[in-house]
């Protein structure tokens, strides 16, 4: 399903390009329809792209029914869009819906988060409707960050901060497991390089697992304990420590940090 209208992405860095890298690899919005606007007026990696690219937030604002707000919280003071016939669809970290209506004066706004993996297809974005905001506003957002991924509505706006925390960064919390993993097979003397590349290919069979499978990341853990193998002696350390409680005090630290950060 595509976005049936022309679309302003505002601000085309890491997760501005990888939205609209994802709207033209997979059918989101012809080239043609889309826009980008760069402090700039150049996006080098669209050159060959057919989309526009201007540095006036203005032309964006003129002709795109919808637009995506795409900035860095840092630059919010800045920003010089005006779009008051426009449905305006924000990623941007901690900025609340009557934020984003009081900056840009759109019709509508969509709050959401995303995150880079939508280069690939690969994104969870989870979205809340703001006041206002129409069933053709609904279908459009579905549309729209359905390209990325997958979406969600949600109806409560402040657990799209715990989706900046949680789902947002890109391997974000994945990495440091990762690391972890890596750090304990190199300090048992496997070479560097050959641990890397095992635990790259543990998380790429594991997500892939975790993503087809129907069982929960619970039942696939209580699996294994069950099975009393070498793996549950691992689980069973783990689930007796702290670990978990240390996790959700970091992704709360997180979540904290993106309520506040748009406000800096």
């Amino acid at each position: 399903m595509s976005v049936d209208q022309p679309i302003g992405i505002i601000g085309a860095g890491a997760l501005g390009g990888a939205i609209a890298t994802a709207l033209l690899d997979r059918g989101g919005c012809a080239p043609e329809a889309l826009t980008l606007v760069t402090r700039s007026g150049r996006a080098d990696a669209f050159a060959d792209r057919g989309c526009h690219v201007t540095a006036r937030a203005s032309g964006a604002a003129r002709d795109c029914p919808t637009i995506l707000l795409c900035v860095p919280p840092a630059s919010l003071s800045a920003l010089d869009l005006h779009a008051p016939d426009a449905l305006v669809l924000s990623v941007v970290a901690g900025l609340g819906l009557a934020r984003i209506q009081a900056i840009t004066g759109c019709r509508a706004a969509i709050r959401a988060m995303s995150s880079p993996a939508a280069a690939r297809g690969l994104a969870y974005s989870p979205f809340v409707m703001g006041p206002g905001a129409t069933e053709a506003d609904r279908a459009s957002a579905a549309a729209f960050f359905g390209a990325c991924g997958d979406t969600d509505e949600i109806a409560d706006e402040a657990q799209i901060d715990f989706f900046t925390a949680l789902t947002g960064p890109v391997p974000g919390f994945v990495a440091f497991w990762a690391e972890c993993l890596t750090d304990w097979a190199t300090a048992r003397g496997i070479p560097e390089d050959v641990a890397l590349k095992a635990v790259r290919q543990l998380f790429r069979a594991s997500g892939t697992i975790l993503a087809e499978e129907a069982a929960t990341p619970a039942a696939q853990v209580d699996a294994m304990i069950d099975y009393a193998g070498t793996t549950a002696a691992g689980m069973e350390v783990l689930r007796a420590s702290p670990v978990a409680r240390e996790a959700a005090r970091a992704l709360d630290a997180s979540a904290a940090r993106a309520r506040s950060i748009s406000d800096d």
